[in-house]
């Protein structure tokens, strides 16, 4: 089973948006939330291919993956055993926004 790290930033993002539904909805809906990317990010770990190849970010050619999870996209990579979460990117934005901080560095 390979190892699931998160970057800061992914982190920080994941955070905010619990953060905000919890504010703005209820604490029910941000647990839900947490649950769900949580459940989605642990399925990585036996099946890291499991999500395809992030076309908005092929330039980088750093092969991001993602997965779906309600209106997130959970952006990672593989890199030897591990896999770096590194963002929770909210589909209803630009998908541009994606290329800012989706560099692992």
């Amino acid at each position: 089973m390979r190892e699931i790290i998160w970057t800061y930033f992914a982190t920080l993002e994941f955070k905010n948006i619990y953060l905000y539904y919890k504010l703005v909805a209820s604490s029910k809906v941000a647990d839900k939330f947490r649950k769900s990317i949580l459940g989605a990010t642990k399925k990585l770990s036996k099946s890291p291919l499991l999500g395809p190849i992030e076309e908005n970010l092929i330039e980088l050619k750093q092969e991001h993956r993602y997965l779906v999870e309600g209106k997130y996209k959970i952006i990672y990579r593989i890199i030897d055993d591990n896999i770096f979460i590194v963002d929770i990117f909210d589909c209803r934005q630009n998908p541009q926004k994606m290329k800012i901080h989706s560099s692992l560095k």
